[in-house]
């Protein structure tokens, strides 16, 4: 009972207390005074305590009994609200077992087959256990053409003996999301589209075409894109001679999408008297808050749909680029206009920057190395200090460094990945050649170090490119980034004189990327060879750059020997063996395999140990490139090497 009233007088609020202690300072003032009033003092405290005591204890008791209430009502009205819910639900185990189902549940899937649903939820959640993680689902699935978004987290079960398997128990609410779904998905179909569409070879056409000619020629072009732009609701305006705006509803760029562009295809009908093929480039995006930003958007993809070719459409979405079509040829521009207004930009530029670092693209080649020569010489002629990045050695470039070492101007020149980063600064240009992507560049933290980045590229333009450069020479009809750089030397204002090895090797680069002057060939190719040609070039030790040894020719020959026919057209082999230079090897057999009759595409799949890597070649209306764009969406790596 002591103990109580101790536990009673501890639980007791402060202000009861000094009240307590109030009153007894007070009677005991009182007492000393009168002597008399001691004992009738003592009473009336001792009533006071009784009375404070009993009324604590009154109260508590009250307290007591409105929470024990309060928890009866909220377990009811927590058992109501599971039994009446509005949403179908259902308390199951990690194993599977079903504890209970509400009414709603049983009545809303009563037709379905929900076991089956109920098992892949558990599955899942079993796969998060065994991973250590606590389950919480959150997912949208679809039942009976109805969308449910189901919610619920898992608690564990306490076990008696400890020695069996954790259990996990959970509540699943299935909310049926159908009519949001629906009129979300309507809202995204009514957003907007803008399209831009450019007649690739417009001006071709009509220099060429009788004048007569013209205007049928145009109409028909006009009235094609304008019946196509019917069908989709759209509204198409023409804002150049060669180019149109195309406005219309999300809605039906998936329709456009599954057509594959078909207006692509006919365009390509249209009849002119000198036999040309019409092409178009088409660039749509639904990016951007205003119809501003969606237009920036589609100018931009635009400019992909060109660096790769033309003929093709590409559609921005989400970040990401889909092509669609790219079966024809580059057609070669004649126009030199580009070649030298880009050298003019590119003598600033290095006026301007502290140092100059160019660098190719990784596993770099011949193609790569040869221009990274001709744009040292380009750049060494206005600036000091100039240097080339090689970080790797391979088979394809091993007897051409050989060379190049020989060479002492070039000792201090060649610098490897640290060497690199260690000259580079926020001040430093850098010249980024036959490569435009950011992963494929030999040392890819370089470009993070500067902003002055310039690009000279001549592959079709893909979607992972360096965005943030500042000159770009880009033009995917080009045989070669040595034909490029060829045409920046020769129009440069600086009077440049090429040593005979860095002639020799931009002559080289030209010829493996044209297979010996046979594939992507055009009149600017030859020009730019004959340019390189009278700096005395070796042809000889040209030649002998390029040999296999004996070794790797027979690796070659196995590889077309196992090589498989599909379509009579195709040929697709593997090399199995673990190299690290597999990608090489891949190269020269996909090449070879195009010497065979009525092969007009290669594929050759290779292993570097802890990536794989497909090389692609094709004179023929399949473009590779598209191919293996697609096969990204899987692999650990890719190369691609493109002839068409």
């Amino acid at each position: 009972m002591q103990k109580n009233n101790v536990k009673i007088f501890e639980n007791m609020d402060t202000k009861t207390k000094v009240y307590l202690v109030v009153i007894a300072i007070s009677l005991i003032l009182l007492c000393v005074n009168v002597m008399a009033y001691i004992i009738p003092s003592i009473i009336l405290y001792a009533v006071i305590i009784i009375y404070t005591i009993w009324v604590y204890n009154k109260r508590e008791s009250e307290i007591s009994n409105y929470i024990n209430e309060l928890t009866i009502s909220m377990d009811s009205a927590a058992k109501n609200t599971l039994i009446n819910s509005p949403f179908p639900l259902i308390i199951l185990e990690t194993d599977g077992n079903v504890i209970w189902r509400s009414s709603k549940f049983n009545k809303e899937f009563a037709n379905v087959g929900i076991n089956n649903y109920i098992d892949e939820i558990t599955k899942e959640i079993k796969m998060d256990i065994d991973n250590n993680n606590i389950p919480t689902v959150d997912k949208e699935i679809e039942i009976d053409e109805k969308t449910y978004h189901v919610i619920g987290d898992y608690v564990k079960i306490k076990q008696k003996d400890k020695r069996k398997t954790s259990k996990y128990m959970t509540i699943l609410y299935f909310i049926d999301i159908t009519e949001t779904k629906e009129l979300l998905n309507k809202y995204n179909d009514s957003q907007t589209c803008v399209g831009i569409i450019m007649i690739d070879n417009y001006e071709e056409i009509i220099q060429r075409i009788a004048t007569e000619e013209k205007p049928q020629v145009m109409a028909e072009i006009e009235k094609t894109l304008y019946d196509w732009s019917n069908k989709s609701n759209g509204i198409m305006i023409k804002t150049e001679r060669d180019t149109f705006v195309n406005i219309f509803e999300q809605k039906y760029l998936e329709e456009m999408q599954n057509e594959k562009f078909s207006i692509l295809d006919k365009i390509k009908e249209i009849k002119t008297s000198e036999k040309l093929q019409l092409t178009l480039s088409i660039a749509i995006s639904n990016e951007g808050e205003s119809a501003y930003d969606k237009y920036q958007n589609a100018n931009d993809a635009m400019d992909i749909a060109l660096g790769r070719g033309g003929d093709q459409a590409v559609v921005r979405t989400d970040g990401k680029y889909s092509f669609f079509g790219g079966k024809a040829q580059e057609l070669e521009k004649r126009t030199k206009v580009k070649a030298r207004v880009v050298a003019h930009a590119l003598e600033e530029l290095i006026k301007g920057a502290e140092n100059v670092i160019i660098l190719g693209h990784q596993n770099g080649d011949i193609d790569s190395m040869g221009s990274s020569l001709g744009l040292y010489r380009f750049a060494k002629t206005i600036k000091d200090e100039v240097y080339v990045v090689n970080n790797t050695k391979n088979l394809s470039i091993s007897s051409f460094i050989e060379t190049l070492n020989e060479q002492e101007e070039y000792e201090d020149v060649i610098l490897d990945k640290t060497e690199a980063l260690s000259k580079i600064n926020s001040n430093t240009l850098l010249i980024v050649t036959d490569t435009h992507k950011k992963n494929f560049v030999e040392v890819p933290e370089l470009l993070d170090k500067t902003e002055k980045i310039v690009i000279i590229d001549h592959h079709r333009k893909s979607a992972d490119f360096i965005e943030n450069a500042i000159l770009t020479f880009h033009e995917a009809y080009a045989s070669s980034a040595s034909e490029l750089v060829t045409e920046i030397i020769e129009y440069g204002t600086n009077d440049i004189v090429l040593n005979q090895i860095e002639a020799e090797g931009l002559y080289a680069g030209i010829m493996v990327d044209t297979k010996n002057f046979t594939f992507k060939t055009g009149v600017r190719t030859f020009e730019a060879a004959a340019y390189l040609r009278k700096y005395g070039i070796d042809i000889i030790r040209v030649k002998k750059w390029f040999q296999s040894d004996l070794d790797s020719y027979n690796v070659i020959a196995d590889i077309v020997k196992k090589a498989e026919i599909i379509n009579e057209s195709i040929g697709i082999s593997e090399y199995e063996e673990k190299d690290k230079n597999a990608n090489l090897i891949c190269a020269k057999a996909a090449d070879e395999l195009l010497t065979i009759s009525n092969i007009t595409a290669s594929f050759v799949i290779g292993n570097l140990g802890d990536k794989i890597c497909i090389s692609g070649r094709s004179i023929g209306d399949i473009n590779v490139q598209i191919i293996l764009e697609k096969l990204r969406r899987w692999r650990t790596y890719y190369t691609c090497w493109c002839t068409a």
